[in-house]
């Protein structure tokens, strides 16, 4: 399939709906910060029982899969390779387009909340010094532009062997990559020292070259290629996993916070990590009833925002902790509207604004450069 001169329409879906859940998701931290900067740090404090469920339900149960949809989308996409690419190509093509606008979008978080009060000088030229290391204090959500570019490398690694592999071989390496996913919950409650791991090897365990986001790269790729259920089975098989996952995601943080109780945020997320088993069952889940839309062609608006949907991404903070500042009003126990309605209002909100500034900026000559 020629994916340059015809697009994929369940494709473009997933990118609109995983584009909004991640703002769905930053939404819904600012109820449940335990400081003044908006967002989820490194401790949490729930204000009351109300948002302790909704924001299980909107950032636990739907928003988990917003990245790992985004990796998916990508593997499904670019893997394998097409004949005749070499490495070098497919890194020139690819970097070209996403490390321009991650530049551009660095530099503007790292100065632009100066004019709205959101940060000093001094951690600006902080964030200005380290950023050839890491991203901006107030751009967190550009942690996924790392993990996306590790992707990118190894996809002409990897695409030779899938190529070649059967769907056996496939399903093997998918089982190791499942066992690795339970990693975050056995270093937590059992002990940091798994697999091999230890202080004077803290990070290659015995799966680290079978976890992460290469997993969800072969599990694209076993779906477009391997998987030949009707879409009958994939609505089912598709639903139960979605809730089954979904379900649990909420459940973890839910039982987890107490209101009015601070609690690190990392024992609060303790199922929320993208490669867990959980998020991984519901990510399949959503993948597959998203490949049963069977339009053969998309409605425009939704074509036009999946094309967008990459500078939404790298802008939306911009707007969304403006949004969420103004909504909860410096009390999160009893925002401007109730908390069930004002996750939603400030992720569509944040949406509108990120959609209409993306197209207007797309119209500039050269947009490509700061927009992807």
């Amino acid at each position: 399939m020629n994916v340059e001169k015809q697009r994929i329409v369940f494709v473009d879906y997933i990118r609109v709906v995983a584009c909004f859940l991640v703002m769905l998701v930053h939404a819904s931290e600012s109820f449940y910060a335990a400081d003044s900067s908006g967002l989820a740090g490194n401790v949490s404090m729930l204000a009351n029982e109300a948002n302790r469920f909704w924001v299980a339900l909107y950032d636990g149960a739907l928003g988990r899969i917003s990245v790992p949809l985004f990796m998916v989308v990508s593997a499904f996409l670019l893997v394998p390779l097409r004949p005749g690419t070499s490495m070098k190509a497919f890194y020139r093509r690819r970097f070209q387009r996403i490390l321009p606008p991650m530049l551009c979008f660095m530099l503007l978080y790292t100065f632009l909340p100066l004019l709205w009060g959101q940060m000093s000088w001094e951690q600006s030229l902080n964030d200005l010094k380290m950023l050839p290391f890491t991203f901006p204090s107030m751009a967190g959500h550009l942690w996924f532009m790392y993990p996306l570019i590790s992707l990118y490398l190894i996809i002409p690694v990897v695409s030779p062997w899938l190529e070649r592999a059967s769907a056996s071989d496939e399903r093997l390496f998918l089982g190791f990559f499942l066992l690795s996913t339970l990693a975050p919950w056995l270093t937590r409650f059992v002990s940091a020292d798994l697999w091999g791991c230890c202080f004077w090897n803290p990070y290659f365990g015995m799966l680290y070259y079978c976890s992460g986001y290469l997993g969800y790269l072969v599990l694209a790729h076993y779906i477009r290629c391997h998987l030949t259920w009707s879409r009958s089975r994939r609505l089912r098989i598709g639903a139960l996993c979605f809730v089954v996952g979904a379900v649990f995601s909420g459940w973890s943080f839910w039982h987890a916070g107490v209101p009015g109780r601070v609690i690190e945020t990392p024992m609060l997320e303790w199922s929320w990590e993208f490669c867990t088993p959980n998020v991984l069952l519901c990510t399949f889940g959503a993948f597959l009833l998203f490949s049963c839309i069977t339009q053969r062609q998309a409605p425009r608006w939704i074509t036009e925002l999946s094309k967008l949907s990459f500078g939404m991404y790298l802008m939306h903070l911009l707007f969304l902790s403006n949004l969420s500042a103004l909504f909860v009003a410096g009390d999160v126990a009893h925002p401007l509207l109730p908390v069930w309605l004002a996750i939603p209002c400030i992720a569509l909100l944040s949406f509108l604004c990120c959609a209409l500034t993306t197209k207007l900026l797309s119209l500039l000559p050269g947009s490509k450069w700061f927009i992807g």
